[in-house]
Protein backbone atom coordinates (compact mmCIF):
# COMPACT_ATOMS: atom_id res chain seq x y z
CA UNK A 1 0.00 0.00 0.00
CA UNK A 2 1.33 3.41 -0.91
CA UNK A 3 -0.25 5.55 1.83
CA UNK A 4 -2.65 5.37 4.76
CA UNK A 5 -4.21 7.55 7.43
CA UNK A 6 -4.50 6.60 11.11
CA UNK A 7 -7.48 8.15 12.87
CA UNK A 8 -6.92 8.37 16.64
CA UNK A 9 -9.94 8.44 18.97
CA UNK A 10 -9.88 6.79 22.40
CA UNK A 11 -6.29 5.53 21.89
CA UNK A 12 -4.16 8.62 22.50
CA UNK A 13 -0.72 7.03 22.50
CA UNK A 14 1.83 6.12 19.86
CA UNK A 15 3.43 3.05 21.43
CA UNK A 16 1.54 -0.25 21.57
CA UNK A 17 -1.22 1.05 19.34
CA UNK A 18 -2.79 -1.63 17.15
CA UNK A 19 -4.09 0.63 14.37
CA UNK A 20 -0.85 2.59 14.11
CA UNK A 21 1.21 -0.61 14.10
CA UNK A 22 -0.81 -2.22 11.29
CA UNK A 23 -0.86 0.95 9.21
CA UNK A 24 2.91 1.41 9.46
CA UNK A 25 3.49 -2.20 8.45
CA UNK A 26 1.11 -1.98 5.50
CA UNK A 27 1.82 1.44 3.99
CA UNK A 28 4.94 3.27 2.83
CA UNK A 29 3.60 6.62 4.02
CA UNK A 30 1.36 7.04 7.05
CA UNK A 31 -0.28 10.21 8.34
CA UNK A 32 -2.02 10.52 11.68
CA UNK A 33 -5.05 12.61 12.63
CA UNK A 34 -7.22 13.43 15.62
CA UNK A 35 -10.56 15.20 15.30
CA UNK A 36 -12.08 17.22 18.13
CA UNK A 37 -15.54 16.09 17.05
CA UNK A 38 -18.04 18.91 17.43
CA UNK A 39 -20.92 16.44 17.58
CA UNK A 40 -19.43 14.97 20.77
CA UNK A 41 -18.33 18.32 22.19
CA UNK A 42 -21.55 20.26 21.60
CA UNK A 43 -23.61 19.04 24.60
CA UNK A 44 -20.73 19.17 27.11
CA UNK A 45 -20.34 21.90 29.75
CA UNK A 46 -17.93 24.63 28.71
CA UNK A 47 -15.59 23.71 31.59
CA UNK A 48 -15.08 19.97 31.17
CA UNK A 49 -12.06 18.16 32.62
CA UNK A 50 -12.32 15.41 30.02
CA UNK A 51 -12.02 17.86 27.14
CA UNK A 52 -8.99 19.42 28.82
CA UNK A 53 -7.48 15.97 29.42
CA UNK A 54 -8.01 15.00 25.78
CA UNK A 55 -6.60 18.34 24.58
CA UNK A 56 -3.42 17.88 26.62
CA UNK A 57 -3.06 14.23 25.62
CA UNK A 58 -3.45 15.09 21.93
CA UNK A 59 -0.58 17.57 22.27
CA UNK A 60 1.46 14.84 23.97
CA UNK A 61 0.64 12.38 21.17
CA UNK A 62 1.88 14.93 18.65
CA UNK A 63 5.21 15.06 20.48
CA UNK A 64 5.40 11.26 20.61
CA UNK A 65 4.95 10.92 16.86
CA UNK A 66 7.47 13.66 16.16
CA UNK A 67 10.02 11.97 18.44
CA UNK A 68 9.48 8.50 16.94
CA UNK A 69 9.98 9.84 13.42
CA UNK A 70 13.02 11.92 14.37
CA UNK A 71 14.68 8.81 15.79
CA UNK A 72 14.36 7.29 12.30
CA UNK A 73 15.65 10.40 10.57
CA UNK A 74 12.23 11.66 9.47
CA UNK A 75 11.35 15.32 9.93
CA UNK A 76 8.18 17.40 9.81
CA UNK A 77 6.10 14.53 11.17
CA UNK A 78 3.21 15.90 13.19
CA UNK A 79 -0.24 14.87 14.30
CA UNK A 80 -2.88 16.51 12.11
CA UNK A 81 -5.51 17.99 14.43
CA UNK A 82 -8.94 19.04 13.23
CA UNK A 83 -11.97 20.63 14.93
CA UNK A 84 -15.23 19.75 13.22
CA UNK A 85 -17.51 16.85 12.38
CA UNK A 86 -15.48 13.66 12.14
CA UNK A 87 -17.89 12.33 9.52
CA UNK A 88 -16.80 15.21 7.27
CA UNK A 89 -13.21 15.78 8.32
CA UNK A 90 -11.93 12.21 7.86
CA UNK A 91 -13.22 11.66 4.29
CA UNK A 92 -12.06 15.17 3.32
CA UNK A 93 -8.55 14.57 4.67
CA UNK A 94 -8.36 11.09 3.10
CA UNK A 95 -9.23 12.64 -0.27
CA UNK A 96 -6.69 15.46 0.12
CA UNK A 97 -3.91 13.05 1.09
CA UNK A 98 -4.87 10.48 -1.55
CA UNK A 99 -4.61 7.54 0.86
CA UNK A 100 -5.75 4.03 0.04
CA UNK A 101 -6.93 3.20 3.56
CA UNK A 102 -7.89 4.66 6.93
CA UNK A 103 -6.96 2.72 10.07
CA UNK A 104 -8.89 2.91 13.33
CA UNK A 105 -9.15 1.04 16.60
CA UNK A 106 -12.62 -0.27 17.42
CA UNK A 107 -15.04 1.74 19.51
CA UNK A 108 -18.21 -0.22 20.30
CA UNK A 109 -20.27 2.58 21.81
CA UNK A 110 -23.48 2.71 19.73
CA UNK A 111 -22.94 6.36 18.72
CA UNK A 112 -19.36 5.58 17.71
CA UNK A 113 -20.46 2.60 15.62
CA UNK A 114 -22.97 4.80 13.82
CA UNK A 115 -20.29 7.44 13.20
CA UNK A 116 -17.78 4.89 11.95
CA UNK A 117 -20.38 3.35 9.65
CA UNK A 118 -21.06 6.77 8.09
CA UNK A 119 -17.33 7.43 7.67
CA UNK A 120 -16.83 3.97 6.18
CA UNK A 121 -19.60 4.54 3.65
CA UNK A 122 -18.08 7.87 2.61
CA UNK A 123 -14.62 6.35 2.26
CA UNK A 124 -15.84 3.38 0.22
CA UNK A 125 -17.54 5.75 -2.17
CA UNK A 126 -14.07 7.23 -2.76
CA UNK A 127 -12.45 3.80 -3.13
CA UNK A 128 -10.77 4.05 0.29
CA UNK A 129 -10.84 1.14 2.74
CA UNK A 130 -11.56 1.46 6.48
CA UNK A 131 -9.62 -1.04 8.60
CA UNK A 132 -10.61 -1.57 12.24
CA UNK A 133 -8.55 -3.28 14.94
CA UNK A 134 -9.03 -4.43 18.51
CA UNK A 135 -7.15 -2.23 20.95
CA UNK A 136 -9.34 -1.00 23.81
CA UNK A 137 -9.91 -4.35 25.53
CA UNK A 138 -8.04 -7.64 25.80
CA UNK A 139 -10.94 -9.71 24.42
CA UNK A 140 -13.74 -8.04 22.47
CA UNK A 141 -17.12 -8.73 20.95
CA UNK A 142 -17.52 -12.49 20.39
CA UNK A 143 -14.03 -13.64 21.32
CA UNK A 144 -15.24 -15.11 24.62
CA UNK A 145 -18.32 -17.30 24.17
CA UNK A 146 -19.85 -20.17 26.12
CA UNK A 147 -19.59 -23.78 24.97
CA UNK A 148 -22.99 -23.26 23.34
CA UNK A 149 -21.60 -20.37 21.32
CA UNK A 150 -23.57 -17.71 23.19
CA UNK A 151 -22.30 -14.61 25.02
CA UNK A 152 -21.91 -14.83 28.77
CA UNK A 153 -24.25 -12.88 31.02
CA UNK A 154 -22.72 -14.07 34.31
CA UNK A 155 -19.29 -12.78 35.25
CA UNK A 156 -17.61 -15.76 36.95
CA UNK A 157 -17.88 -18.23 34.03
CA UNK A 158 -16.88 -15.37 31.69
CA UNK A 159 -13.83 -14.68 33.84
CA UNK A 160 -12.88 -18.35 33.90
CA UNK A 161 -13.16 -18.56 30.10
CA UNK A 162 -11.21 -15.27 29.79
CA UNK A 163 -8.35 -16.57 31.94
CA UNK A 164 -8.35 -19.93 30.12
CA UNK A 165 -8.00 -18.20 26.76
CA UNK A 166 -5.36 -15.73 27.91
CA UNK A 167 -1.85 -16.29 26.58
CA UNK A 168 1.24 -14.19 27.13
CA UNK A 169 1.41 -13.49 23.41
CA UNK A 170 -1.97 -11.73 23.54
CA UNK A 171 -0.56 -9.16 25.96
CA UNK A 172 2.55 -8.33 23.96
CA UNK A 173 2.77 -4.71 22.84
CA UNK A 174 2.31 -3.81 19.20
CA UNK A 175 5.75 -2.51 18.09
CA UNK A 176 5.64 0.93 16.52
CA UNK A 177 9.14 2.35 16.81
CA UNK A 178 10.75 -0.15 14.35
CA UNK A 179 8.34 1.01 11.64
CA UNK A 180 8.37 4.74 12.44
CA UNK A 181 10.35 5.57 9.27
CA UNK A 182 7.06 5.18 7.42
CA UNK A 183 5.53 8.15 9.23
CA UNK A 184 4.96 10.78 6.55
CA UNK A 185 5.83 14.47 6.86
CA UNK A 186 2.92 16.89 7.06
CA UNK A 187 2.86 19.31 4.16
CA UNK A 188 1.52 22.86 4.13
CA UNK A 189 -1.52 21.54 2.28
CA UNK A 190 -2.88 19.80 5.38
CA UNK A 191 -0.90 21.44 8.20
CA UNK A 192 -2.99 23.58 10.54
CA UNK A 193 -2.36 24.96 13.99
CA UNK A 194 -4.12 22.75 16.56
CA UNK A 195 -7.08 24.60 18.10
CA UNK A 196 -6.76 25.88 21.64
CA UNK A 197 -9.35 25.03 24.26
CA UNK A 198 -10.65 28.57 24.01
CA UNK A 199 -10.95 28.37 20.24
CA UNK A 200 -13.09 25.26 20.69
CA UNK A 201 -15.30 27.14 23.14
CA UNK A 202 -14.00 25.58 26.37
CA UNK A 203 -12.38 26.93 29.54
CA UNK A 204 -9.62 25.63 31.78
CA UNK A 205 -10.72 23.56 34.75
CA UNK A 206 -9.07 22.52 38.02
CA UNK A 207 -7.43 19.53 36.29
CA UNK A 208 -3.89 20.71 37.00
CA UNK A 209 -4.73 21.72 40.57
CA UNK A 210 -6.00 18.18 41.15
CA UNK A 211 -2.62 16.83 40.02
CA UNK A 212 -4.10 15.03 37.01
CA UNK A 213 -1.44 14.94 34.31
CA UNK A 214 -2.15 14.15 30.69
CA UNK A 215 -0.38 11.91 28.19
CA UNK A 216 1.30 8.52 28.15
CA UNK A 217 4.25 9.52 30.30
CA UNK A 218 1.93 10.41 33.16
CA UNK A 219 0.10 7.11 32.75
CA UNK A 220 3.31 5.11 32.98
CA UNK A 221 4.33 7.01 36.11
CA UNK A 222 1.03 6.09 37.72
CA UNK A 223 1.46 2.46 36.68
CA UNK A 224 4.97 2.38 38.13
CA UNK A 225 3.70 3.87 41.40
CA UNK A 226 0.83 1.40 41.58
CA UNK A 227 3.07 -1.60 41.01
CA UNK A 228 4.78 -0.71 44.27
CA UNK A 229 1.37 -0.91 46.00
CA UNK A 230 -0.40 -3.64 44.07
CA UNK A 231 0.35 -6.44 46.55
CA UNK A 232 -1.88 -4.68 49.09
CA UNK A 233 -4.60 -3.80 46.58
CA UNK A 234 -7.09 -6.44 47.74
CA UNK A 235 -6.92 -5.02 51.28
CA UNK A 236 -6.82 -1.29 50.44
CA UNK A 237 -9.08 -0.94 47.40
CA UNK A 238 -12.32 -0.62 49.40
CA UNK A 239 -11.09 2.06 51.81
CA UNK A 240 -11.59 5.50 50.25
CA UNK A 241 -9.26 7.24 52.70
CA UNK A 242 -6.31 5.08 51.55
CA UNK A 243 -4.26 5.29 48.37
CA UNK A 244 -5.46 1.91 47.19
CA UNK A 245 -6.66 2.27 43.56
CA UNK A 246 -4.31 2.70 40.62
CA UNK A 247 -5.88 6.03 39.54
CA UNK A 248 -5.31 4.90 35.94
CA UNK A 249 -8.97 4.84 34.93
CA UNK A 250 -8.98 8.14 33.03
CA UNK A 251 -5.83 7.08 31.15
CA UNK A 252 -7.39 3.73 30.30
CA UNK A 253 -10.57 5.45 29.17
CA UNK A 254 -8.79 7.69 26.66
CA UNK A 255 -6.08 5.22 25.73
CA UNK A 256 -3.05 7.10 26.98
CA UNK A 257 -2.10 3.69 28.34
CA UNK A 258 -2.65 0.31 26.70
CA UNK A 259 -4.94 -2.18 28.42
CA UNK A 260 -2.40 -4.81 27.39
CA UNK A 261 0.27 -3.01 29.43
CA UNK A 262 -1.95 -3.06 32.52
CA UNK A 263 -3.04 -6.68 32.12
CA UNK A 264 0.56 -7.69 31.39
CA UNK A 265 1.81 -5.98 34.55
CA UNK A 266 -0.79 -7.79 36.65
CA UNK A 267 -0.22 -11.12 34.90
CA UNK A 268 3.53 -10.94 35.37
CA UNK A 269 3.10 -10.13 39.05
CA UNK A 270 0.84 -13.17 39.43
CA UNK A 271 3.47 -15.38 37.79
CA UNK A 272 6.25 -13.96 39.99
CA UNK A 273 4.45 -14.33 43.33
CA UNK A 274 3.03 -17.15 45.41
CA UNK A 275 -0.74 -17.46 45.42
CA UNK A 276 -1.11 -15.59 48.69
CA UNK A 277 1.27 -12.82 47.67
CA UNK A 278 -0.41 -12.44 44.28
CA UNK A 279 -3.87 -11.70 45.70
CA UNK A 280 -3.59 -8.00 44.95
CA UNK A 281 -2.60 -8.54 41.32
CA UNK A 282 -5.33 -11.17 40.86
CA UNK A 283 -7.92 -8.79 42.25
CA UNK A 284 -6.80 -5.96 39.98
CA UNK A 285 -6.73 -8.23 36.93
CA UNK A 286 -10.27 -9.29 37.81
CA UNK A 287 -11.31 -5.63 37.65
CA UNK A 288 -9.85 -5.40 34.14
CA UNK A 289 -11.80 -8.53 33.21
CA UNK A 290 -15.00 -6.90 34.52
CA UNK A 291 -14.27 -4.06 32.09
CA UNK A 292 -14.01 -6.51 29.16
CA UNK A 293 -17.18 -8.21 30.40
CA UNK A 294 -19.23 -5.00 30.33
CA UNK A 295 -17.92 -4.10 26.88
CA UNK A 296 -19.04 -7.44 25.45
CA UNK A 297 -22.41 -6.99 27.18
CA UNK A 298 -22.81 -3.64 25.42
CA UNK A 299 -21.83 -5.25 22.10
CA UNK A 300 -24.30 -8.13 22.35
CA UNK A 301 -27.08 -6.30 24.21
CA UNK A 302 -27.07 -2.67 23.06
CA UNK A 303 -30.57 -2.20 24.53
CA UNK A 304 -28.90 -1.76 27.95
CA UNK A 305 -28.06 1.81 26.96
CA UNK A 306 -31.70 2.79 27.42
CA UNK A 307 -33.35 -0.16 29.19
CA UNK A 308 -32.78 -2.75 31.88
CA UNK A 309 -30.76 -5.80 30.91
CA UNK A 310 -33.52 -7.86 32.52
CA UNK A 311 -36.72 -6.67 30.80
CA UNK A 312 -39.02 -7.44 33.75
CA UNK A 313 -37.41 -4.62 35.70
CA UNK A 314 -38.49 -2.06 33.10
CA UNK A 315 -41.91 -2.35 34.79
CA UNK A 316 -40.62 -0.96 38.10
CA UNK A 317 -42.53 2.12 39.20
CA UNK A 318 -39.84 4.54 40.33
CA UNK A 319 -40.57 7.65 42.38
CA UNK A 320 -41.70 10.59 40.25
CA UNK A 321 -42.81 14.18 40.64
CA UNK A 322 -41.52 17.23 42.58
CA UNK A 323 -40.61 15.17 45.65
CA UNK A 324 -38.49 12.79 43.56
CA UNK A 325 -36.87 15.76 41.80
CA UNK A 326 -35.98 17.30 45.16
CA UNK A 327 -34.48 14.03 46.41
CA UNK A 328 -32.42 13.69 43.24
CA UNK A 329 -31.10 17.24 43.60
CA UNK A 330 -30.15 16.55 47.23
CA UNK A 331 -28.29 13.44 46.07
CA UNK A 332 -26.48 15.32 43.30
CA UNK A 333 -25.44 18.13 45.63
CA UNK A 334 -24.45 15.90 48.55
CA UNK A 335 -27.27 16.99 50.88
CA UNK A 336 -28.79 13.63 51.81
CA UNK A 337 -27.85 13.77 55.50
CA UNK A 338 -25.84 10.56 55.18
CA UNK A 339 -22.18 11.66 55.51
CA UNK A 340 -20.52 8.94 53.44
CA UNK A 341 -22.96 9.49 50.57
CA UNK A 342 -22.58 13.27 50.77
CA UNK A 343 -18.76 13.10 50.95
CA UNK A 344 -18.71 10.80 47.92
CA UNK A 345 -20.88 13.21 45.93
CA UNK A 346 -18.63 16.09 46.99
CA UNK A 347 -15.68 14.11 45.67
CA UNK A 348 -17.18 13.58 42.23
CA UNK A 349 -18.43 17.15 41.99
CA UNK A 350 -15.10 18.68 42.99
CA UNK A 351 -12.70 16.30 41.25
CA UNK A 352 -14.55 14.28 38.58
CA UNK A 353 -13.43 11.11 40.35
CA UNK A 354 -15.21 8.79 42.75
CA UNK A 355 -13.74 5.84 44.59
CA UNK A 356 -15.16 2.54 43.32
CA UNK A 357 -16.61 1.43 46.66
CA UNK A 358 -18.36 4.77 46.94
CA UNK A 359 -19.79 4.44 43.43
CA UNK A 360 -21.61 1.33 44.66
CA UNK A 361 -22.73 3.04 47.87
CA UNK A 362 -24.19 6.16 46.24
CA UNK A 363 -25.77 4.15 43.42
CA UNK A 364 -27.47 1.82 45.86
CA UNK A 365 -28.62 4.82 47.90
CA UNK A 366 -30.16 6.56 44.87
CA UNK A 367 -32.03 3.48 43.70
CA UNK A 368 -32.88 1.61 46.89
CA UNK A 369 -33.10 4.37 49.50
CA UNK A 370 -34.49 7.20 47.37
CA UNK A 371 -36.42 4.92 44.99
CA UNK A 372 -35.19 6.77 41.90
CA UNK A 373 -34.58 5.38 38.42
CA UNK A 374 -30.99 4.20 38.02
CA UNK A 375 -30.82 6.01 34.68
CA UNK A 376 -30.93 9.35 36.51
CA UNK A 377 -27.75 8.51 38.35
CA UNK A 378 -26.14 6.97 35.30
CA UNK A 379 -26.64 10.20 33.36
CA UNK A 380 -25.27 12.28 36.22
CA UNK A 381 -22.13 10.14 36.40
CA UNK A 382 -21.79 10.43 32.63
CA UNK A 383 -21.60 14.22 32.99
CA UNK A 384 -19.31 14.29 36.01
CA UNK A 385 -16.81 11.43 35.73
CA UNK A 386 -13.41 12.07 34.18
CA UNK A 387 -13.20 8.38 33.35
CA UNK A 388 -16.75 8.04 32.04
CA UNK A 389 -17.03 4.93 29.89
CA UNK A 390 -20.48 3.98 28.64
CA UNK A 391 -20.08 0.22 29.02
CA UNK A 392 -18.59 0.30 32.51
CA UNK A 393 -20.86 3.08 33.77
CA UNK A 394 -23.99 1.36 32.52
CA UNK A 395 -22.84 -1.99 33.82
CA UNK A 396 -22.01 -0.59 37.24
CA UNK A 397 -25.32 1.22 37.62
CA UNK A 398 -27.37 -1.76 36.51
CA UNK A 399 -25.37 -3.96 38.89
CA UNK A 400 -26.17 -1.67 41.81
CA UNK A 401 -29.81 -1.36 40.75
CA UNK A 402 -30.17 -5.16 40.41
CA UNK A 403 -31.49 -4.68 36.87
CA UNK A 404 -28.36 -5.80 35.01
CA UNK A 405 -26.55 -8.98 34.15
CA UNK A 406 -25.05 -10.78 37.14
CA UNK A 407 -26.18 -7.90 39.35
CA UNK A 408 -26.45 -7.95 43.11
CA UNK A 409 -29.78 -9.55 44.15
CA UNK A 410 -32.65 -7.05 44.25
CA UNK A 411 -33.26 -7.80 47.92
CA UNK A 412 -29.66 -6.94 48.82
CA UNK A 413 -29.74 -3.33 49.95
CA UNK A 414 -26.66 -1.51 51.19
CA UNK A 415 -27.11 0.15 54.57
CA UNK A 416 -25.31 3.49 54.12
CA UNK A 417 -24.54 3.72 57.82
CA UNK A 418 -22.98 0.24 57.94
CA UNK A 419 -21.00 0.96 54.77
CA UNK A 420 -19.67 4.13 56.39
CA UNK A 421 -18.67 2.41 59.62
CA UNK A 422 -17.02 -0.47 57.75
CA UNK A 423 -15.08 1.34 55.04
CA UNK A 424 -14.39 4.72 56.67
CA UNK A 425 -14.31 3.72 60.35
CA UNK A 426 -12.39 6.78 61.56
CA UNK A 427 -14.26 9.14 59.26
CA UNK A 428 -11.09 10.27 57.50
CA UNK A 429 -12.68 10.37 54.07
CA UNK A 430 -15.82 12.06 55.37
CA UNK A 431 -13.79 14.77 57.09
CA UNK A 432 -11.78 15.46 53.94
CA UNK A 433 -14.93 16.40 51.99
CA UNK A 434 -17.33 17.52 54.74
CA UNK A 435 -15.26 19.91 56.86
CA UNK A 436 -18.37 21.02 58.75
CA UNK A 437 -18.37 17.57 60.39
CA UNK A 438 -14.63 17.38 61.00
CA UNK A 439 -14.79 18.03 64.76
CA UNK A 440 -17.29 15.28 65.48
CA UNK A 441 -15.93 12.22 67.30
CA UNK A 442 -15.48 9.06 65.27
CA UNK A 443 -18.47 7.49 66.99
CA UNK A 444 -20.79 10.28 65.82
CA UNK A 445 -19.54 11.17 62.37
CA UNK A 446 -21.35 8.38 60.53
CA UNK A 447 -24.81 9.34 61.83
CA UNK A 448 -24.69 12.92 63.11
CA UNK A 449 -28.49 13.04 63.41
CA UNK A 450 -28.16 10.51 66.25
CA UNK A 451 -25.19 12.18 67.96
CA UNK A 452 -25.34 13.47 71.52
CA UNK A 453 -26.30 17.15 71.71
CA UNK A 454 -23.07 17.87 73.60
CA UNK A 455 -21.00 16.35 70.77
CA UNK A 456 -22.89 18.34 68.15
CA UNK A 457 -22.51 21.56 70.12
CA UNK A 458 -18.79 21.14 70.72
CA UNK A 459 -18.25 20.34 67.03
CA UNK A 460 -20.33 23.28 65.86
CA UNK A 461 -22.72 21.01 63.96
CA UNK A 462 -26.34 22.14 63.71
CA UNK A 463 -28.53 19.48 62.10
CA UNK A 464 -30.86 21.12 59.65
CA UNK A 465 -28.64 24.19 59.48
CA UNK A 466 -25.01 23.57 58.49
CA UNK A 467 -25.65 19.88 57.88
CA UNK A 468 -28.99 18.42 56.71
CA UNK A 469 -31.23 15.92 58.41
CA UNK A 470 -31.50 12.58 56.59
CA UNK A 471 -33.80 12.89 53.58
CA UNK A 472 -35.10 9.35 54.13
CA UNK A 473 -35.18 6.78 56.90
CA UNK A 474 -33.18 3.79 55.69
CA UNK A 475 -35.33 1.03 57.17
CA UNK A 476 -38.53 2.56 55.84
CA UNK A 477 -36.92 3.06 52.41
CA UNK A 478 -35.72 -0.53 52.44
CA UNK A 479 -39.25 -1.86 52.91
CA UNK A 480 -40.55 0.32 50.07
CA UNK A 481 -37.78 -0.96 47.79
CA UNK A 482 -38.54 -4.59 48.58
CA UNK A 483 -42.21 -3.98 47.77
CA UNK A 484 -41.29 -2.12 44.55
CA UNK A 485 -39.20 -5.03 43.26
CA UNK A 486 -41.59 -7.73 44.48
CA UNK A 487 -44.37 -6.12 42.44
CA UNK A 488 -42.57 -6.84 39.18
CA UNK A 489 -41.32 -10.24 40.27
CA UNK A 490 -44.86 -11.60 40.69
CA UNK A 491 -46.37 -13.58 37.76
Amino acid sequence: MQSALVWFRRDLRAEDNAALHHALKAAARVWCVFVHDTEILAPLPRADRRVEFIHGSVADLDRQLESLAAARGRGQVRLIVRHGLATEEIPRLARTLGVQAVYINHDDDPAALQRDSAVGDALRAMGVALHGHKDHVVFERSEILSAAGTPYSVFTPYKNAWLKKLQASLLKPYPVAPHAANLAPVTDEVATQPPTLEQMGFKRTNLAALGIQTGSGAAMQLLDDFMHRIDAYAQTRDVPALNGPSRLSVHLRFGTVSVRALARAAWQRIQDRSDSAATGAKTWLSELIWRDFYHQILHHHPHVVHACFKPEFDRIEWEQGPSADALFLAWCEGRTGYPLVDAAMAQINQTGYMHNRLRMVVASFLVKDLGLDWRWGERYFARQLNDFDLAANNGGWQWAASTGCDAQPWFRIFNPLRQSERFDPEGKFIRSYLPQLAALPDSAIHAPWAARPVDLASAGVMIGNNYPSPVVHHEQARLKTLARFKAVRLP
